[in-house]
């Protein structure tokens, strides 16, 4: 870097600008991947912590007892019908007004909340659709040979639902990677939020460039791991 500079001199007049803007966003990159792990770390734990809530609110909506179809219904109905972000300020803000008991004081532990059961509900969705589209045809065979239900779901429809919903999954991983920077408003410091408090004190608007570099490789990166995953899954199909 210091070698470029020192070229500024030979360079044109919007070179010397440029350069010096480029040496501030190289300064900044420490921080702003230190603030990445939060990002990171937050959108893996959501995403876990969703697949296993979706798992029994998938079962729960197929099942014939309304007792159970119902509240998981209404379940997602509630959380893809409302937005992320005002389920992130009831559970950090509101929650502790209405139940005191419930006043989550961790930012992280709030997020993290709030984006599971949020995701929870997508991905319930996707391992329903996938499970209702396995054939028919089989489920009756596999009931005619005397399979139990049980049997049945582990030896036929699971191993068949997996690989249908494994690449849709994959893209709900990287939708809740994007919207972690929604976590900022409770100031937690994800990238987002870094690079807004980078913003504010530099009183410069450039620390976004590197920001956005950051979440497009990150992207980038998850999208190249899960594309080659399907493509190893579809060929067992």
């Amino acid at each position: 870097m210091e070698a470029l500079l020192s070229l500024a001199g030979r360079l044109p007049e919007w070179a010397g600008p440029l350069l010096e803007n480029l040496k501030r966003m190289i300064g900044w990159m420490p921080s702003l991947l230190k603030a990445t792990q939060t990002t990171l770390l937050l959108s893996v734990l959501s995403v876990l912590t969703a697949l296993v809530l979706a798992v029994f609110l998938a079962l729960g909506k197929i099942s014939k007892r309304k007792i159970i179809s119902k509240p998981c219904a209404a379940y997602v109905f509630f959380f893809r019908g409302t937005p992320l972000l005002m389920q992130l300020f009831f559970i950090y803000y509101t929650l502790p007004m209405l139940i005191p008991a419930l006043n989550i004081k961790s930012r992280f532990v709030a997020a993290w909340i709030a984006f599971a059961l949020n995701v929870a509900a997508y991905l319930a969705e996707i391992i329903r659709a996938a499970i209702q589209s396995i054939d028919k045809g089989q489920l009756e065979a596999a009931k005619a040979l005397g399979m139990t239900q049980w049997q049945t779901m582990r030896l036929i429809v699971i191993p068949q639902a997996y690989r249908r919903m494994i690449p849709p999954i994959c893209n709900e991983f990287v939708m809740v990677l994007k919207d972690t920077s929604l976590v900022s408003i409770i100031a937690l410091t994800d990238l987002t939020y870094q690079t807004k408090m980078i913003a504010s004190n530099k009183a410069s608007a450039m620390v976004y460039i590197p920001a956005m570099f950051i979440y497009l490789v990150i992207t980038a990166v998850f999208t190249f791991i899960f594309n080659k995953l399907e493509k190893k899954l579809s060929v067992y199909e």
